[in-house]
Order: structure tokens, then C-alpha cells, then sequence
């Protein structure tokens, strides 16, 4: 697991490592499976029982002990089988095995990168599993120097959540804070992003909140990560808004603040935010856009948030405040907000060119 802020009063014991802690809210048990290190399967785990943790925030149970880094490990609710964490960082058995615990620590060589806002770059999307013959990120890396040579500004990657199998688009990702293994898991992803911006590039990850795929998706399991109030062309919709909701939120805001403070990410491309459902007052993409932003100021660097859309609703380009005092029940459907560390977006442009013609805003 990666370091997850754990809910206040909940003690962390000062030994290296990550401590279990995840969400079950309806359960009536859940227990740390430790499998043995390298089997890739729960068949035989060891069972230790969790409690629940954080009287400000119910529904979370935790263990007392942390766990080393590259721990293999697993949840199981209620007696039933084992399952990887919702907020695995890794998992090196594909989407049905144990999850492992990764350290983000890197030695990190991009301390000149100052950023950059994507706006009017060109970006090319970039398929990590058709790119190169090996189909991974560090053999990725040899070739970032023909797109400088023909004028690239951004790689923005295709999705790298982990999915089922070895092969696919990356649009039916089922562990969202994982990147794909077969890819060369999280580590070979700080690389490529260290030695993208070593070469001037700046880097967009595609991201989907909208639906989970089908195969790995254990989440129902766990909590109401999903509701029959709306409906997407994937099904029941990623619930933004009805019980349960503030912590679905927080697993996809605390996903996105993740992939620019561990992996030194430069924008994330948002996959059709339409598909986003959200009737709350305060819509789940000016709260991330208000994360984004602080996050920016804390890193000192401009970060971009670029949004797909079917719909030209202007709002999210005037920034999250406004947006947030004008939202309607269509939502927001932003192309391109930037976060920067030191003022709001400005009333430049805001169409960003794909090198294969996607355009963020079509002109």
C-alpha cells in the first residue's frame, strides 16, 4: 500500500513501512490477509483481524502494526475470500491477486523542472503497450527523443491503472492507484516521468472516475462505491452524491493529488466527465480542481487538469469558484483548467493540439 493519511486519533507506530487501513463501512469483520511473499495467490494466507479505527470518521478499520515495503497483502470483509486493497499502489499478480506495498521514495533527478503549463503545447498520446515492441515504460524512455525531435511538448500517456489481462486500451482500469505491471508497475513510471522532463517534456496522465471495468472490480465488496440513482453507459454510476459518497470522492481526489506528488506528473487528462453524476452542492471536479490547486502552490509548479467532454458548458474554464457558485444538474464540463502556484488561470487560450489531432477544445 502506499502511505495513506489515517483517520485522526488512530495511532502510527514510527517503523518504516505503510499501515493496513481500508474502508469497509457495512461490514461486520475484516481481516489483513499476509499471504506467502511471491505466491500471488490468497490461497493459504494468514488471517489477522482488524478494528475499527477513527470515531470522526466511521467505517474505517486499520491494523495496529505497519507492514515493510513490498509487503504482499490483501482485505477480506466478512469471512469472505481475499481481496486487493481499493487503494493498492501495486499489484504485481495482476488485478485478482495480492496487492503490494511500495514505497514512493525515488531518487528523483528532475530538481530544475519548474513545470509547465500544457495549455497550447502540442501533446502526443502515447499507448505505453503499442508504443514500443516490449510495450513498457522504460523501453518508452529510449524514444522520447523522437517525439522531442518532432516538436512534442507533452506525452500525455493513455490510461495505466491496472486492468484485467495483458493487453487493452486502459479504459476499463479497476485499481486506479496501481499502475499496470505488465507496463513496469510504479517504479517504472517515476522513471519515464524523470527522464521525460530531463528532455524538456512535460507528461499528462489520462485518468478515468467515471466507471470501473469489470474484471478485478471488487469495490461493491467493500462499500457503496457505486449507485443505482444514475446511470452511465457502463451501468450503475460511481457515487459522487448519495451515503457514502465523502469518501468515493476522497478515493478519487486523493488518486489525482497522488499521481503529482509521487510520480511527478505534469497534468491528468479527465475521461468523459459528463459521465460524472453529481448532485451534490459542490460538484466532485471543483473539489478536485480545488485540491489540484493547493497542491500546486505546495509543489511550486504549474498542474493542468484537462477535461473530456461531449458538452460545451463553459463554466470550468472560469476556474472552480465560479464554476462552483454556478453549476447546474448537467455538471461541469471543463476542457482545460491550469493550477498555478501563484495566480488563477488566465484568460488565455485554453485549446490544447494532440499530435494525432485530439484536440482539448475543438476549434
Amino acid at each position: 500500500m502506499t502511505p495513506v493519511p489515517p483517520p485522526r486519533g488512530t495511532p502510527m507506530l514510527s517503523v518504516p513501512g505503510a499501515r493496513p487501513l481500508v474502508w469497509a463501512p457495512a461490514a461486520r469483520q475484516v481481516e489483513l490477509l499476509l499471504p506467502e511473499q511471491g505466491a500471488g495467490t490468497f490461497d493459504g494466507a494468514r488471517r489477522e483481524p482488524l478494528r475499527l479505527v477513527g470515531a470522526h470518521v466511521p467505517g474505517w478499520w486499520g491494523h495496529d502494526h505497519e507492514l515493510p515495503w513490498g509487503t504482499d497483502y490483501g482485505f477480506a470483509v466478512d469471512g469472505g475470500p481475499g481481496r486487493p486493497d481499493p487503494r493498492s499502489p501495486w499489484q504485481p499478480y495482476g488485478v485478482h491477486g495480492p496487492s503490494r506495498t511500495f514505497d514512493p521514495a525515488f531518487a528523483w533527478t528532475d530538481d530544475a523542472w519548474t513545470g509547465r503549463d500544457v495549455r497550447g503545447e502540442v501533446l502526443y498520446e502515447l499507448h505505453v503497450g503499442t508504443f514500443t515492441p516490449q510495450g513498457t515504460l522504460d523501453a518508452a524512455i529510449d524514444r522520447l527523443d523522437h517525439l522531442v525531435d518532432l516538436g512534442v511538448g507533452a506525452v500525455e500517456l493513455m490510461p495505466v491503472a491496472a486492468f484485467g489481462g495483458r493487453w487493452g486500451w486502459g479504459y476499463d482500469g479497476v485499481h486506479l492507484f496501481a499502475v499496470h505491471d505488465p507496463y513496469g508497475g510504479p517504479r517504472a513510471l517515476q522513471r519515464f516521468v524523470d527522464a521525460a522532463h530531463a528532455r524538456g517534456l512535460a507528461v499528462v496522465l489520462d485518468v478515468v472516475y467515471n466507471h470501473l471495468g469489470p474484471s478485478g472490480n471488487y469495490l461493491p465488496e467493500f462499500g457503496p462505491y457505486f449507485t443505482d440513482a444514475h446511470h452511465t453507459p457502463w451501468g450503475a454510476a460511481v457515487n459522487l452524491d448519495r451515503s457514502g459518497s465523502r469518501e468515493v470522492r476522497e478515493w478519487i481526489v486523493d488518486d489525482a493529488e497522488r499521481w503529482f506528488v509521487e510520480f511527478h506528473v505534469d497534468g491528468l487528462r479527465l475521461d468523459a466527465v459528463h459521465a460524472l453524476l453529481d448532485d451534490s452542492p459542490t460538484h466532485v471536479l471543483t473539489e478536485l480542481a480545488r485540491r489540484v490547486e493547493r497542491v500546486s502552490q505546495t509543489l511550486g509548479r504549474p498542474l493542468t487538469l484537462i477535461a473530456e467532454s461531449d458538452e460545451n458548458d463553459p463554466l470550468t474554464v472560469t476556474g472552480p469558484d465560479q464554476a462552483a457558485a454556478a453549476w447546474t444538474r448537467s455538471g461541469p464540463t471543463t476542457c482545460t483548467t491550469r493550477c498555478t502556484p501563484c495566480s488563477p488561470a488566465s484568460g488565455r487560450g485554453t485549446t490544447s493540439t494532440s499530435a494525432r489531432s485530439r484536440c482539448c477544445a475543438r476549434r
